[in-house]
């Protein structure tokens, strides 16, 4: 039986192959949490120093996320599917963000049991 901790990494390293693989970069640094029925993602780093630059216009923000945003969307299948081989569970749904500011993306993975129920199917 694995542990939360090594859940949690293996969702990390296998977010940031999603993204070298797909988006052709991977972010500077992940951090992934699971709490209740949640999978928690934090990846630092993941705008370039280009698009921090256009973010410095409303214009150029708006862009920026809606652009990484759609990235992001048309690869969802691919990420529930990670989450899925990982945990066991479907993800019933999928919320993200990104920081114009701090470059970080937050990505969240709502799944339909508790942490400790999904470990006892594993």
């Amino acid at each position: 039986m694995k542990s939360k901790g090594s859940i949690e990494s293996e969702i990390s390293k296998a977010l940031t192959q999603w993204e070298k693989d797909y988006l052709g970069r991977g972010s500077v640094s992940v951090k992934t949490d699971i709490m209740r029925d949640m999978i928690i993602v934090n990846l630092k780093g993941v705008l370039t120093p280009a698009e921090l630059t256009i973010c410095g216009t409303k214009e150029g923000m708006i862009s920026i996320k809606r652009t990484r945003s759609d990235l992001v969307e048309s690869g969802i299948e691919d990420l529930k599917g990670i989450i899925k081989n990982i945990t066991v569970e479907d993800t019933k749904s999928f919320y993200t963000d990104i920081s114009t500011v701090t470059g970080e993306r937050v990505m969240v993975f709502k799944l339909g049991n508790i942490f400790e129920e999904i470990v006892g199917k594993k």
